[in-house]
Protein backbone atom coordinates (compact mmCIF):
# COMPACT_ATOMS: atom_id res chain seq x y z
CA UNK A 1 0.00 0.00 0.00
CA UNK A 2 1.28 3.55 -0.84
CA UNK A 3 1.38 6.57 1.51
CA UNK A 4 -1.75 8.14 -0.94
CA UNK A 5 -3.46 4.34 -0.39
CA UNK A 6 -3.14 4.82 3.47
CA UNK A 7 -4.89 8.42 3.21
CA UNK A 8 -7.60 6.96 1.49
CA UNK A 9 -7.66 3.87 3.58
CA UNK A 10 -8.70 5.70 6.92
CA UNK A 11 -10.25 8.29 5.60
CA UNK A 12 -13.41 7.96 3.64
CA UNK A 13 -12.50 8.91 -0.26
CA UNK A 14 -14.62 7.38 -3.32
CA UNK A 15 -13.91 9.00 -7.05
CA UNK A 16 -10.56 10.33 -6.03
CA UNK A 17 -8.73 6.71 -4.52
CA UNK A 18 -8.11 6.30 -8.60
CA UNK A 19 -6.03 9.15 -8.21
CA UNK A 20 -4.17 8.33 -5.03
CA UNK A 21 -3.30 4.94 -5.75
CA UNK A 22 -1.30 6.04 -8.68
CA UNK A 23 1.62 7.09 -7.15
CA UNK A 24 1.73 10.27 -8.61
CA UNK A 25 2.49 13.78 -7.13
CA UNK A 26 -0.02 14.44 -4.33
CA UNK A 27 -0.78 18.12 -2.35
CA UNK A 28 -2.39 18.19 0.08
CA UNK A 29 -3.62 21.10 2.50
CA UNK A 30 -4.56 19.90 5.85
CA UNK A 31 -6.30 22.47 8.18
CA UNK A 32 -6.36 21.16 11.87
CA UNK A 33 -7.44 23.16 15.09
CA UNK A 34 -5.99 21.43 18.04
CA UNK A 35 -2.89 18.99 19.02
CA UNK A 36 -5.14 16.02 18.85
CA UNK A 37 -6.49 16.46 15.18
CA UNK A 38 -2.91 17.45 14.14
CA UNK A 39 -2.17 13.75 15.25
CA UNK A 40 -5.30 12.20 13.73
CA UNK A 41 -4.21 13.96 10.20
CA UNK A 42 -0.44 12.94 10.45
CA UNK A 43 0.13 9.72 12.60
CA UNK A 44 -1.81 7.28 9.97
CA UNK A 45 -0.20 8.66 7.02
CA UNK A 46 3.69 8.71 8.95
CA UNK A 47 2.97 5.03 10.46
CA UNK A 48 1.59 3.30 6.82
CA UNK A 49 4.85 5.63 4.56
CA UNK A 50 7.02 4.26 7.65
CA UNK A 51 5.53 0.20 6.74
CA UNK A 52 6.38 0.63 3.76
CA UNK A 53 9.79 1.86 4.42
CA UNK A 54 9.67 5.62 2.50
CA UNK A 55 11.66 8.55 2.80
CA UNK A 56 9.92 10.72 5.48
CA UNK A 57 10.54 14.69 5.80
CA UNK A 58 8.08 16.25 8.85
CA UNK A 59 8.98 20.20 9.20
CA UNK A 60 7.06 21.57 12.20
CA UNK A 61 7.05 23.10 15.75
CA UNK A 62 9.57 21.13 18.28
CA UNK A 63 6.34 20.46 19.90
CA UNK A 64 5.12 18.74 17.28
CA UNK A 65 7.75 16.27 16.73
CA UNK A 66 7.82 15.42 20.80
CA UNK A 67 4.38 14.42 20.25
CA UNK A 68 5.43 12.05 17.42
CA UNK A 69 8.04 11.22 18.72
CA UNK A 70 6.30 9.68 22.16
CA UNK A 71 3.47 8.01 19.64
CA UNK A 72 5.83 6.16 17.28
CA UNK A 73 8.69 5.47 19.89
CA UNK A 74 11.88 3.92 18.72
CA UNK A 75 9.96 4.36 14.85
CA UNK A 76 10.42 8.19 15.84
CA UNK A 77 14.42 7.81 14.70
CA UNK A 78 13.62 6.32 11.23
CA UNK A 79 11.49 10.43 10.29
CA UNK A 80 13.82 12.74 9.27
CA UNK A 81 12.97 16.44 11.18
CA UNK A 82 13.66 20.49 10.82
CA UNK A 83 12.54 22.81 12.58
CA UNK A 84 9.86 25.08 10.85
CA UNK A 85 11.34 28.06 12.11
CA UNK A 86 15.04 27.51 10.41
CA UNK A 87 13.42 25.55 7.50
CA UNK A 88 10.76 28.30 6.51
CA UNK A 89 12.88 31.48 6.14
CA UNK A 90 12.80 32.22 2.48
CA UNK A 91 10.58 31.02 -0.30
CA UNK A 92 12.62 30.03 -2.88
CA UNK A 93 15.26 28.55 -1.35
CA UNK A 94 13.01 26.37 1.13
CA UNK A 95 11.36 24.85 -2.22
CA UNK A 96 14.71 24.56 -3.16
CA UNK A 97 15.82 22.58 -0.04
CA UNK A 98 13.05 20.30 -0.25
CA UNK A 99 13.61 19.65 -3.91
CA UNK A 100 17.12 18.36 -3.19
CA UNK A 101 15.87 16.13 0.06
CA UNK A 102 13.36 14.55 -2.70
CA UNK A 103 15.49 14.23 -5.52
CA UNK A 104 15.34 10.17 -5.30
CA UNK A 105 12.24 10.71 -6.09
CA UNK A 106 12.78 8.60 -9.30
CA UNK A 107 12.75 5.55 -7.14
CA UNK A 108 11.54 5.84 -4.21
CA UNK A 109 8.15 7.28 -2.22
CA UNK A 110 8.34 10.52 -0.42
CA UNK A 111 6.16 11.71 2.21
CA UNK A 112 6.91 15.36 2.39
CA UNK A 113 5.27 17.15 6.07
CA UNK A 114 5.29 20.61 6.22
CA UNK A 115 3.84 23.60 8.65
CA UNK A 116 4.61 27.01 6.99
CA UNK A 117 5.21 29.65 9.77
CA UNK A 118 2.56 32.51 9.45
CA UNK A 119 2.94 34.44 12.52
CA UNK A 120 4.79 37.24 12.61
CA UNK A 121 5.01 38.13 8.77
CA UNK A 122 4.10 41.21 6.56
CA UNK A 123 1.47 41.15 4.10
CA UNK A 124 3.94 41.24 1.04
CA UNK A 125 5.91 37.75 2.86
CA UNK A 126 2.62 36.09 3.07
CA UNK A 127 1.55 36.65 -0.31
CA UNK A 128 4.80 35.08 -1.45
CA UNK A 129 4.60 32.08 1.07
CA UNK A 130 1.33 31.31 -0.94
CA UNK A 131 2.98 31.52 -4.05
CA UNK A 132 5.29 28.88 -3.11
CA UNK A 133 2.73 26.76 -1.99
CA UNK A 134 1.46 27.04 -5.75
CA UNK A 135 5.07 26.53 -7.21
CA UNK A 136 5.05 23.27 -5.38
CA UNK A 137 2.84 21.81 -7.64
CA UNK A 138 5.32 22.93 -10.49
CA UNK A 139 8.06 21.26 -8.38
CA UNK A 140 6.67 17.70 -7.65
CA UNK A 141 4.63 17.46 -11.17
CA UNK A 142 4.15 13.28 -11.57
CA UNK A 143 6.70 12.62 -8.98
CA UNK A 144 5.85 10.05 -6.87
CA UNK A 145 5.76 12.54 -3.69
CA UNK A 146 2.93 12.92 -0.92
CA UNK A 147 3.12 16.37 0.42
CA UNK A 148 0.84 16.95 3.15
CA UNK A 149 0.88 20.66 4.47
CA UNK A 150 -0.75 21.70 7.60
CA UNK A 151 -2.41 24.68 8.60
CA UNK A 152 -3.49 25.74 12.24
CA UNK A 153 -6.87 27.66 12.20
CA UNK A 154 -5.91 29.87 15.07
CA UNK A 155 -2.57 30.71 13.65
CA UNK A 156 -3.11 31.34 10.21
CA UNK A 157 -4.27 34.83 8.51
CA UNK A 158 -7.99 33.82 7.21
CA UNK A 159 -7.08 35.48 3.58
CA UNK A 160 -3.65 33.08 3.79
CA UNK A 161 -5.94 29.88 4.36
CA UNK A 162 -8.25 31.13 1.55
CA UNK A 163 -5.61 31.72 -0.94
CA UNK A 164 -3.72 28.08 0.32
CA UNK A 165 -6.55 26.27 -0.53
CA UNK A 166 -6.72 27.97 -4.05
CA UNK A 167 -2.90 26.46 -4.18
CA UNK A 168 -3.54 22.85 -3.13
CA UNK A 169 -5.43 20.46 -5.20
CA UNK A 170 -6.41 18.33 -2.45
CA UNK A 171 -7.82 19.11 1.33
CA UNK A 172 -7.62 17.24 4.43
CA UNK A 173 -9.93 17.58 7.09
CA UNK A 174 -12.54 16.18 9.07
CA UNK A 175 -15.07 14.86 6.33
CA UNK A 176 -12.60 13.37 4.41
CA UNK A 177 -9.84 13.57 1.60
CA UNK A 178 -11.67 15.81 -0.74
CA UNK A 179 -11.13 17.43 -4.38
CA UNK A 180 -10.50 21.43 -3.43
CA UNK A 181 -13.81 22.93 -4.94
CA UNK A 182 -11.23 25.91 -5.91
CA UNK A 183 -8.40 24.91 -6.34
CA UNK A 184 -6.19 27.01 -9.49
CA UNK A 185 -3.13 25.23 -11.45
CA UNK A 186 0.19 27.38 -11.29
CA UNK A 187 -0.18 28.39 -14.81
CA UNK A 188 -3.67 30.59 -13.78
CA UNK A 189 -2.67 31.44 -10.30
CA UNK A 190 -2.74 34.78 -8.85
CA UNK A 191 -3.50 36.48 -5.73
CA UNK A 192 -5.05 39.26 -5.38
CA UNK A 193 -3.29 42.87 -6.53
CA UNK A 194 -0.81 40.63 -9.06
CA UNK A 195 -2.78 42.19 -12.50
CA UNK A 196 -2.05 45.77 -10.94
CA UNK A 197 0.90 47.69 -12.00
CA UNK A 198 4.06 48.56 -9.96
CA UNK A 199 3.85 51.59 -8.25
CA UNK A 200 6.31 54.09 -10.63
CA UNK A 201 9.61 54.48 -8.94
CA UNK A 202 10.76 57.86 -6.98
CA UNK A 203 12.11 60.79 -8.72
CA UNK A 204 15.61 60.46 -6.14
CA UNK A 205 16.52 57.07 -8.23
CA UNK A 206 19.95 56.28 -10.32
CA UNK A 207 19.06 55.23 -14.11
CA UNK A 208 21.54 52.93 -16.10
CA UNK A 209 20.47 52.56 -19.56
CA UNK A 210 22.22 49.49 -21.20
CA UNK A 211 22.51 47.67 -24.27
CA UNK A 212 24.74 44.49 -24.87
CA UNK A 213 27.69 46.99 -24.45
CA UNK A 214 26.87 48.16 -20.77
CA UNK A 215 26.21 45.20 -18.78
CA UNK A 216 30.28 46.21 -17.19
CA UNK A 217 28.31 49.60 -16.24
CA UNK A 218 25.18 48.26 -14.96
CA UNK A 219 26.88 46.37 -12.22
CA UNK A 220 29.47 49.06 -11.38
CA UNK A 221 26.25 50.97 -10.88
CA UNK A 222 24.56 47.90 -8.63
CA UNK A 223 27.83 47.56 -6.36
CA UNK A 224 27.93 51.54 -6.54
CA UNK A 225 24.86 52.05 -5.26
CA UNK A 226 24.63 48.66 -2.89
CA UNK A 227 28.06 49.72 -0.98
CA UNK A 228 26.26 53.20 -0.54
CA UNK A 229 23.62 51.87 1.12
CA UNK A 230 25.56 49.63 3.74
CA UNK A 231 25.37 46.34 2.45
CA UNK A 232 27.93 43.92 2.56
CA UNK A 233 30.12 42.69 0.46
CA UNK A 234 28.38 38.86 -0.09
CA UNK A 235 24.94 40.58 -0.48
CA UNK A 236 26.24 43.82 -2.64
CA UNK A 237 27.88 40.50 -5.01
CA UNK A 238 24.54 38.58 -4.68
CA UNK A 239 22.75 41.71 -5.99
CA UNK A 240 24.81 42.37 -8.81
CA UNK A 241 25.17 38.82 -9.51
CA UNK A 242 20.91 39.13 -9.68
CA UNK A 243 20.34 42.53 -11.75
CA UNK A 244 23.59 41.32 -14.41
CA UNK A 245 22.04 38.07 -14.80
CA UNK A 246 18.58 39.60 -15.88
CA UNK A 247 20.01 42.55 -18.01
CA UNK A 248 22.00 40.21 -20.01
CA UNK A 249 18.22 38.19 -20.21
CA UNK A 250 17.37 40.99 -21.53
CA UNK A 251 19.97 41.84 -24.06
CA UNK A 252 19.88 38.31 -25.43
CA UNK A 253 16.20 36.99 -25.24
CA UNK A 254 14.07 40.30 -24.30
CA UNK A 255 14.11 43.45 -26.22
CA UNK A 256 18.02 43.93 -26.87
CA UNK A 257 17.80 47.45 -24.71
CA UNK A 258 16.26 48.20 -21.27
CA UNK A 259 17.01 50.58 -17.87
CA UNK A 260 18.22 49.17 -14.49
CA UNK A 261 16.73 52.06 -11.99
CA UNK A 262 18.04 51.52 -8.22
CA UNK A 263 16.57 53.57 -4.79
CA UNK A 264 16.22 52.99 -1.30
CA UNK A 265 12.58 52.63 -0.05
CA UNK A 266 12.49 52.43 3.76
CA UNK A 267 14.48 49.10 4.92
CA UNK A 268 15.46 47.88 1.87
CA UNK A 269 17.29 48.46 -1.61
CA UNK A 270 15.77 48.46 -4.39
CA UNK A 271 16.77 47.34 -8.06
CA UNK A 272 14.19 47.46 -10.78
CA UNK A 273 15.40 46.26 -14.60
CA UNK A 274 12.73 47.59 -17.28
CA UNK A 275 12.51 45.20 -20.37
CA UNK A 276 10.82 47.06 -22.73
CA UNK A 277 10.19 43.61 -24.95
CA UNK A 278 10.52 41.29 -22.41
CA UNK A 279 7.95 38.20 -21.62
CA UNK A 280 6.98 35.84 -18.89
CA UNK A 281 6.78 32.26 -20.66
CA UNK A 282 6.47 29.99 -17.84
CA UNK A 283 3.77 30.39 -14.54
CA UNK A 284 5.11 31.67 -11.33
CA UNK A 285 8.55 32.32 -12.60
CA UNK A 286 11.82 32.04 -10.94
CA UNK A 287 10.73 29.41 -8.56
CA UNK A 288 11.85 26.61 -10.30
CA UNK A 289 15.45 26.18 -11.98
CA UNK A 290 15.51 25.76 -15.75
CA UNK A 291 15.98 22.50 -17.23
CA UNK A 292 19.74 21.88 -18.23
CA UNK A 293 18.55 21.91 -21.96
CA UNK A 294 16.78 25.39 -21.48
CA UNK A 295 18.84 28.47 -22.68
CA UNK A 296 16.65 30.83 -20.75
CA UNK A 297 15.42 30.95 -17.00
CA UNK A 298 18.16 30.94 -15.09
CA UNK A 299 18.49 34.69 -14.13
CA UNK A 300 15.06 34.66 -12.39
CA UNK A 301 15.97 31.69 -10.18
CA UNK A 302 19.46 32.98 -9.50
CA UNK A 303 17.83 36.05 -8.35
CA UNK A 304 15.47 34.73 -6.07
CA UNK A 305 17.97 32.73 -4.59
CA UNK A 306 19.95 35.43 -3.93
CA UNK A 307 17.36 38.25 -2.91
CA UNK A 308 15.52 38.92 -0.34
CA UNK A 309 12.24 39.02 -2.29
CA UNK A 310 11.82 39.07 -6.47
CA UNK A 311 8.38 40.32 -8.58
CA UNK A 312 7.51 40.84 -11.73
CA UNK A 313 4.99 42.76 -13.74
CA UNK A 314 4.19 42.98 -17.21
CA UNK A 315 2.23 46.35 -18.12
CA UNK A 316 1.56 47.37 -21.67
CA UNK A 317 4.05 45.22 -23.22
CA UNK A 318 6.77 45.97 -20.95
CA UNK A 319 8.56 43.47 -18.68
CA UNK A 320 9.64 45.15 -14.91
CA UNK A 321 11.48 42.88 -12.59
CA UNK A 322 12.11 44.33 -9.17
CA UNK A 323 14.69 43.00 -6.47
CA UNK A 324 14.71 43.71 -3.46
CA UNK A 325 17.83 43.57 -0.94
CA UNK A 326 17.06 44.29 3.30
CA UNK A 327 19.65 47.09 4.38
CA UNK A 328 21.46 46.43 7.30
CA UNK A 329 20.06 46.14 10.93
CA UNK A 330 16.77 45.49 9.55
CA UNK A 331 17.21 41.99 9.21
Amino acid sequence: MSVLAALVTFIPVQPERAVFASGSFAHIAAPYDSDESWLRLVLPVIVEALREGHDILVVTGQNRHDMLTERLGEDAGRVDRRLRNTWYTHPARTLTAYHEYAEPWAKRQTLLIGEPVWLGRGARDLREWVRYEAAINLAFADAPIVALCLYDRLATPPQVLDDAMRAHPWTLGGDGLRASEGYVPPKSFLLSGDELPFTEPPPARITVPFGERDLSMVRQAVAAAGENAGLDRDTVGSLVLSVSEIAANTVEHGGGTGSVSIWASGDELICEVLDPGGRLDVPLPGFLPPRPESPRGYGLWISRQLCDLVETRITDGVLRVRLYMILPNRR
